[in-house]
């Protein structure tokens, strides 16, 4: 295998993750919110601040989103690197301005034998990570439906 870190059955990890954009942003746009994706916000504290940009987001309403496509391990094992970077956006979440709302939009993939969806298990063990003003959907590519699990 020339790519061993390449998701099965697709040509990149980068477009895997440019069709789930395109999907959250089809299912906002179907409820009259227009995203932009790379969009750029200054976030920080303390009276610093940097520019951060998100995967979809808008100024009218004020909304940020971070998507994320990421399954479960091929030995059904939980992704442990992967789950770090959703730890980081709930970072970039917390240094967001309050008048944004925000999303964590990610794939729905339910593990083989416990039937848990990836969401669930991080909520059940990253739950105090996640700011209260954070929205977490799961988004069925299937039927392209999605769900606020959080």
């Amino acid at each position: 295998m020339d790519h061993p870190f390449q998701r099965l059955g697709a040509d990149s990890n980068a477009r895997v993750g440019s069709d789930f954009e395109d999907l959250v942003a089809t299912f906002f746009a179907k409820q009259g919110i227009e995203l932009m994706r790379n969009f750029a916000l200054s976030i920080g504290h303390l009276g610093k601040s940097k520019r951060h940009r998100f995967d979809l987001g808008t100024d009218d309403p004020p909304m940020i989103i971070e998507c994320k496509s990421h399954k479960w391990t091929a030995g059904g094992n939980s992704p442990s690197a992967k789950l770090t970077v959703w730890n980081e956006a709930m970072y970039f979440f917390h240094l967001a301005p309050a008048r944004y709302r925000k999303c964590l939009c990610v794939l729905l993939d339910r593990h083989a034998r416990s039937n848990l969806s990836l969401a669930r298990h991080y909520l059940n063990n990253h739950a105090h990570l996640i700011p209260p003003d954070v929205e977490v959907w799961e988004f069925d590519e299937t039927r392209s439906g999605a769900e606020r699990v959080h």
